[in-house]
């Protein structure tokens, strides 16, 4: 029987997106059919922007917020007032069809919201991003990892339970689910607040932005947080070469040593969700209070 997004046909699907992989469109939309049952349920009803690249990954980058024009009608959508004005029409990524729809609009890298359509102002989960300082991510890596072990166990002092997600580029996304009590300005400045305690307490961490004022040392970010704002989806591949995916992690594969940020790629992820399923199945039920 064919496969519900089997209607939407790739224009061009032998286009080379990663040059020196050889991978083509085909072969993007081929990946997030294969993933789709993990994926959906942690983006669907997320308004997102498309981060494309219509010549491949060697191209420019084009960051779109507003739906392409000529969408198919089944593709759900959510209207979203600017605060200085207007609307912006948001795409959201609700079935296997729109994932396949998003590849052939050369959206290698779908990025979504914190909160979800019917209560836009209400977020369900507070991020934090540790980011390396140098631009050879492995140089730092076991620092972040271990940075992300402890900010965990930080978490689930305040009363939050933790998720992980290599982001597939430089570090680790910690991701805590929330009840959708608090509007994103008071999530945003209680993740500020939490980082601050928390990085005041490690030497490997800093919550200054500028690089030359963090000496070396992770940032732990939390603009992600910010009404509107949006972050890397769960399972999306990322624009680099060897099209490695923002990965959701089993808790404990932070301990793994070997761990980096670009461990799996689109060739392999399909098959991990195969074999271990989504350890961020049960996220939502996680939900907790904004300590």
């Amino acid at each position: 029987m064919p496969s519900a997004d089997a209607d939407v046909k790739l224009s061009h699907p032998d286009k080379v997106l990663f040059p020196d992989d050889g991978i083509t469109k085909a072969d993007l939309a081929d990946y997030y059919a294969s993933v789709a049952g993990a994926m959906l349920p942690l983006v669907k009803d997320r308004p997102m922007n498309l981060w494309r690249w219509n010549t491949g990954i060697d191209g420019q980058r084009v960051v779109q917020q507003g739906i392409p024009k000529g969408a198919p009608d089944w593709v759900k959508r959510v209207e979203v007032p600017r605060r200085r004005g207007g609307n912006v029409v948001h795409a959201m990524i609700d079935d296997a069809r729109t994932l396949r729809w998003l590849a052939n609009q050369n959206c290698i890298t779908p990025h979504v919201w914190q909160s979800r359509a019917d209560k836009l102002d209400r977020p369900d989960r507070i991020v934090f991003d540790l980011d390396p300082a140098t631009e050879d991510e492995m140089e730092q890596f076991d620092d972040v990892r271990k940075g992300a072990l402890a900010l965990g166990d930080h978490l689930r002092e305040l009363g939050l339970i933790p998720f992980a997600m290599t982001t597939g580029s430089r570090g680790i996304h910690v991701v805590a689910p929330l009840k959708r009590l608090y509007d994103a300005n008071r999530v945003r400045e209680r993740a500020g607040e939490i980082a601050e305690e928390f990085a005041a307490s490690h030497d490997t961490l800093t919550t200054f932005w500028r690089k030359e004022k963090r000496d070396g040392r992770i940032l732990v970010d939390t603009a992600r947080n910010t009404y509107a704002q949006t972050v890397v989806a769960p399972y999306a591949v990322r624009a680099l070469p060897g099209a490695p995916v923002a990965t959701p992690l089993e808790w404990g594969e932070l301990e793994d040593p070997e761990l980096h940020p670009r461990r799996w790629t689109l060739r392999d992820v399909g098959a991990r969700v195969a074999d271990r399923g989504n350890p961020w199945s049960d996220i939502r039920l996680e939900a907790r209070s904004l300590p």
